[in-house]
């Protein structure tokens, strides 16, 4: 541990979380993906992809998509398709070569990555071979940047030592596992059995294969789930010390994700047990060292992303909190996000469309948005919120020639509530989050959300 970097502590006022908690944003983008609309098409992400080959380039990202997972978890909200055909992702390898080679077509030539990561659904689902030939495509149109990041979620289920070497062999050097909870009971009612021991075996083979940061996902407010179980859950995840820790608040939307039908409602947690054991497991992090990274996550002192919320490189974008600054990202693969300039872009949501749009030669765009010089101005007030704790009004007023406090005075009366009760200080020149407002962060950012009086379909979480 790298006793010379200090972190702010931590205050956890329960009474005014109950009083300020509500539903919101996660803000991974701004505006939301519930705001990108079927009028940003293929023409138009061209458009964007052929302006950042013209102009200085920002450092580059990449996210591909691998929606296949053998079995299905009833509380999984992600694009996913259920299968064991194995065979099905060769012909979908195929599919990604077709739509990165339409991509670079109009990008720089030989753009390099800073950035990587595969998700999904189970990119483990590839084998050997499959996950040797994507990364061997990825090599021949872009070259890696010395200190990439090159991630790949895992589920410890379907993985093996010699994969892990496999995967190391091929550059990556971050594993983020998915464990959600250890409890049996838990892991019954949603339908993922990961004995302990399983996942123990995953985090030893991935330190002995030279994986620089392991990240556990978990999950709280899951069916059986209490208190006590959770806290044995955390027992064992401290035990095994992952480098990163992302602690997701399950959202229960059935309507809307249908395997969630398979959980009975009666055996979710309640609204005050879930807040419970939310508070526990920040108060038992923190009190092993962990860092507060923000919203759900959390890092060891000597993890690169705890050490980015000090020299202020700390970022957002859809895959949660990142150390690199504002990247350009493109998305490859089913219901993958890209973010080009002042642009969002989705790809569509069903492998019919998908492989339909490429067999035209088109990109399979569904859906996107265009931001105004007002939505960019914002994003960036939301993301310092987000990231840095902090808005210094004369640096967004040299950026974009405005009065901060004339163009937000109607925001800041909004977050006047916030300052009354110490959550941030609020100046004529600033805005700080302090040390216990930073649960309420997404509160704030969304007092400069300009779209959330605006009808959405979206069905936000709660902030905590």
């Amino acid at each position: 541990m790298n006793t010379a970097l200090t972190f702010p502590a931590i205050e956890i006022p329960e009474e005014l979380i109950r009083r300020f908690d509500s539903l919101g944003p996660r803000y991974t983008s701004y505006p939301t993906a519930d705001r990108f609309n079927a009028e940003f098409t293929a023409d138009s992400y061209i458009q964007y992809l052929q302006e950042r080959s013209r102009a200085a380039q920002k450092p580059l990202s990449l996210y591909i998509h691998i929606p296949f997972c053998a079995s299905l978890c009833y509380y999984c909200a992600c694009n996913k398709v259920i299968t064991k055909d194995h065979g099905r992702s060769a012909k979908y390898l195929e599919y990604l070569e077709k739509e990165l080679k339409l991509v670079v077509a109009h990008l720089h030539s030989r753009e390099v990555l800073s950035q990587l990561h595969l998700g999904g659904g189970t990119p483990t689902f590839l084998s050997h071979d499959e996950m040797r030939h994507l990364m061997a495509m990825l090599r021949r149109h872009f070259d890696f940047s010395e200190d990439a990041e090159i991630s790949i979620e895992i589920d410890p289920r379907t993985v093996s030592r010699e994969t892990l070497q496999v995967l190391a062999e091929l550059g990556f050097n971050r594993t983020s596992l998915g464990v959600q909870d250890f409890d049996t009971e838990v892991q019954r009612a949603i339908h993922r059995m990961q004995p302990f021991e399983m996942v123990e075996q995953t985090v030893a083979d991935s330190r002995a294969s030279g994986f620089q940061s392991i990240n556990f996902d978990l999950i709280y407010g899951l069916p059986k789930q209490n208190l006590e179980s959770f806290s044995r859950t955390l027992d064992q995840v401290i035990a095994l010390s992952p480098d990163r820790i992302a602690l997701y608040n399950y959202a229960h939307l059935p309507t809307r994700f249908k395997p969630q039908r398979r959980i009975a409602e009666a055996d979710l947690p309640s609204a005050e047990q879930r807040l419970q054991i939310f508070l526990m497991s920040l108060r038992r992090l923190l009190a092993e060292g962990y860092v507060y990274i923000g919203l759900d996550h959390f890092a060891r002192p000597d993890d690169s992303l705890a050490k980015a919320t000090l020299d202020a490189s700390l970022h957002r974008n859809f895959q949660g909190y990142t150390t690199r600054s504002d990247c350009d990202l493109i998305g490859l693969g089913l219901s993958s996000i890209g973010k080009i300039g002042a642009s969002y872009v989705q790809n569509t949501k069903t492998l019919d469309e998908y492989y339909g749009a490429l067999d035209k030669g088109v990109l399979p765009v569904e859906k996107g948005f265009h931001l105004s010089q007002d939505d960019i101005l914002r994003r960036q007030i939301i993301m310092h919120l987000m990231c840095s704790s902090k808005v210094d009004f004369s640096a967004i007023e040299a950026q974009y020639g405005i009065s901060f406090i004339r163009y937000f005075s109607a925001e800041l009366a909004k977050i006047q509530q916030y300052a009354e009760e110490g959550l941030i200080e609020l100046s004529d020149k600033s805005i700080s989050i302090l040390a216990k407002g930073r649960l309420f962060v997404r509160a704030v950012g969304m007092a400069f959300d300009h779209y959330l009086s605006r009808q959405t379909t979206a069905n936000y979480s709660k902030l905590i």
